[in-house]
């Protein structure tokens, strides 16, 4: 059970939010400084030639790479949260996490080749892994003792939507500063600058200790669990290399085996995970009802992920080579255009977290809100879809283009994220918080597996077809959701 005083210090003083979440709003910024710092300046690094010190790979290949990244990232939360529920706790998990990633930024800034930088993401990817699952639950966490009912549910909305723009402050400063420092001045003086956001965020981690949320019992993984586990790294790292292999011998290159061998297990892996859930003896029925919901929630936000991802990627990549960047006569770098959806989610963050506060029971429920983001996403991305056809002569557009796409992309971000977080804390039992939580960061991974795929298909269409086939996607994929709200709510049972 929670510790009296750990309990005393994560409660509210005052009646609002529990006083850890300032806390976590810290480390979290710095950690996603230093997660989107990297990610600003990786695909143009991959794609840059190797004269001008990147790796030379094709814009297409290197999007893949991105995505791979990506998918690695979230599939390694499952692993994560395990161990965060099993063995460690979550807060021990954030901090090895946040060795880890620091790690692995480091290496990245070595100018020592591909081999090091595939080293680098690998053990970032492991660190995230450990983190992410951890620090969200901590926040979960910190409204449990709040008691129960709508008003704790519409205060855990706000508290995961401030939580959130605690993401987007680190988000929208790190592409300004490794961005310049990328393209301006060295590759890995970029990477390098991540590797300090991190450490700054690990330091905050270890001082504000005394303000965590205490864990509802003491981990303890049974030895058939701890070898259940392993045979399921083993099993994951065969199918690994069974498909790396098959996928050589069918004459793909190395680079688009690994894709393959990637996208594969992150297809696998909630399948099999859903599974075993669904089958844990001793699962309540209504935990049942409400995992079967989540299903849904887990694929609609799959399709959202899958598509606004490529603003990373394809839409880096394409202001690259057709926007105008142009400012005042100086060109400024491509990748602050990544600031962009931060600096709208700061702005907005607030807004939506007070937006569902004020209209309490009133608020949308999860589905319509997750609905609205797949529209709004859709609408993002034909926006991107005239940018390319504007382009289609050769010339330069206007950078407007950008600035509004991506405004659309994060209010309907704002309607899916913050949301999806909260009901999968919501949704979970009690037993599963952490690896239910480690699900909701499977779906980003499925979807950059997915988009790893889709990018390939940026060689056949043209930018203007390619965003608009997207974006009908993410509306044909709104319209279903929105269709089956009703029995979606009935099985979230009061939750949702």
């Amino acid at each position: 059970m929670v510790k009296t005083g750990e309990a005393a210090r994560a409660r509210p003083a005052d009646g609002r939010h529990p006083r850890g979440l300032l806390t976590l709003w810290s480390v979290e910024m710095w950690e996603r400084f230093s997660f989107y710092g990297m990610r600003a300046i990786l695909v143009l690094f991959l794609a840059a030639p190797v004269g001008n010190g990147g790796l030379g790979l094709a814009p297409h290949t290197a999007a893949a790479v991105f995505g791979v990244y990506g998918a690695l990232v979230n599939l390694l939360a499952l692993p994560g949260g395990w161990l965060a529920d099993r063995l460690w706790g979550s807060y021990r998990a954030v901090v090895r996490g946040g060795v880890v990633i620091t790690a692995g930024h480091t290496v990245l800034a070595i100018p020592a080749g591909a081999a090091f930088t595939y080293t680098g993401l690998v053990l970032v990817a492991i660190g995230t892994g450990l983190l992410k699952p951890g620090i969200s639950t901590l926040v979960g966490r910190l409204y449990d003792a709040e008691g129960s009912g709508e008003g704790r549910a519409a205060r855990r909305d706000a508290g995961f939507s401030l939580f959130y723009m605690g993401i987007s402050l680190g988000a929208f400063a790190a592409p300004l500063v490794t961005g310049f420092l990328g393209e301006r001045v060295d590759w890995h003086a970029g990477f390098g600058a991540a590797a300090v956001g991190m450490l700054l965020g690990l330091l905050l981690c270890v001082r504000g200790r005394d303000r965590m949320p205490g864990a509802p019992g003491r981990p303890v993984a049974s030895p058939g669990a701890s070898r259940r586990a392993l045979l399921a790294v083993g099993g994951a790292v065969v199918f690994l290399a069974g498909v790396f292999a098959v996928a050589v011998l069918w004459g793909q290159p190395p680079t688009q085996a690994v894709v393959q061998a990637v996208t594969a297990l992150t297809i696998a892996v909630p399948a099999v995970w859903f599974t075993a859930m669904f089958r844990a003896p001793g699962l309540a029925p209504v935990d049942r009802r409400r995992l079967t919901a989540y299903v849904w929630i887990f694929l609609a936000a799959t399709v959202f992920w899958m598509i606004a991802e490529q603003g990373g990627s394809l839409i880096s990549l394409f202001a690259r080579d057709h926007v105008d960047r142009t400012l005042f006569g100086w060109e400024f770098p491509t990748s602050w255009f990544q600031s962009l959806g931060p600096l709208y989610s700061i702005v907005l963050a607030t807004a939506f977290a007070a937006l569902w506060l004020w209209l309490g029971e009133r608020q949308p429920s999860t589905v319509v809100k997750f609905a609205l983001g797949l529209l709004g996403l859709g609408l993002a991305t034909l926006i991107m879809a005239g940018a390319g056809w504007a382009a289609a002569d050769g010339g330069r557009v206007t950078p407007l283009w950008l600035v509004v796409a991506f405004f659309v992309q994060i209010m309907a971000e704002m309607c899916l994220s913050p949301t999806g977080l909260s009901v999968t804390t919501r949704l979970a039992p009690t037993r599963f918080a952490n690896q239910i939580m480690s699900l909701w960061f499977l779906s980003v991974a499925l979807g950059s597996a997915l988009s790893a795929q889709v990018v390939r298909l940026s060689t056949v269409w043209s930018p203007g077809t390619y965003f608009a086939m997207l974006g009908a996607a993410a509306m044909l994929c709104a319209a279903a959701l929105a269709l089956s709200r009703a029995r979606l709510r009935r099985l979230m049972r009061g939750v949702g």
